[in-house]
């Protein structure tokens, strides 16, 4: 994990992410999504540092998926730090973000609220038997 790296301003976890090698993050010039990263330029707009810091509960750009949106979320309820804190004990205990391509472990959700609980936790709350 590359703390330093940090959360996205959409919330990914640039800390994590395998294009780290290449890409210097969303707050750089360098950002190679910078010209049409909606969430970005909005949060730019907005002089904000990232979607969770905005009052607005939307799902524009990135946040229409649940990883960056529930990463969003939960830094927005317990903090940037405490996100970073939980994803490298996940990272440490196992926790894949990216296996081959661009997913892994915190992709495989239905809602933000279970993601937001297996970030918290590390562990995958069991699905309840349909009815």
């Amino acid at each position: 994990m590359k703390r330093e790296l940090g959360i996205a301003r959409c919330g990914l976890a640039c800390c994590l992410c395998s294009e780290n090698v290449t890409c210097s993050g969303c707050n750089t010039g360098d950002c190679p999504d910078k010209d049409w990263c909606e969430n970005r330029k909005c949060s730019i707009d907005k002089e904000i540092s990232h979607c969770y810091a905005c009052g607005e509960d939307c799902q524009k750009g990135l946040l229409g998926k649940i990883k960056p949106y529930g990463f969003t979320l939960f830094a927005r309820l317990y903090g940037e730090e405490t996100l970073l804190d939980c994803l490298e004990r996940n990272e440490k205990n196992g926790v894949v973000y990216h296996r081959e391509g661009i997913t892994g472990d915190y992709d495989d959700f239905d809602n933000a609220e279970a993601l937001m609980e297996f970030i918290r936790t590390g562990k995958r709350v069991p699905s309840e038997p349909a009815l």
